[in-house]
């Protein structure tokens, strides 16, 4: 079952958003799991957006690749609420 993702990163620069992606997905594509990605900024920080096909796949993600490219730019972890996919609509 996909699940869908909101993380907030409070007092992060798209400077190391861009960082962070460039090392956690250098094809400029989602990772093996992901489905879809979007950000954008908020009041303080950016908020992200995110589709994975399963709780295992983006756990893979966190594990294997984020949470190190996060570390190095000196991000502390966002704040991520999470639920089942009902439906997803695409062009």
């Amino acid at each position: 079952m996909a699940i869908a993702f909101l993380m907030e990163f409070p007092d992060i620069t798209l400077a190391q958003y861009d960082a962070v992606v460039a090392e956690t997905n250098p094809t400029g594509k989602v990772a093996p799991g992901g489905v879809f990605h979007v950000v954008g900024p908020y009041d303080g920080g950016l908020r992200i957006v995110d589709v994975w096909e399963s709780q295992e796949a983006f756990d893979t993600f966190l594990r294997e690749r984020l949470q190190a490219a996060l570390l190095k730019q000196g991000i502390a972890p966002p704040r991520v609420e999470s639920w089942a996919v009902h439906s997803m609509l695409q062009r």
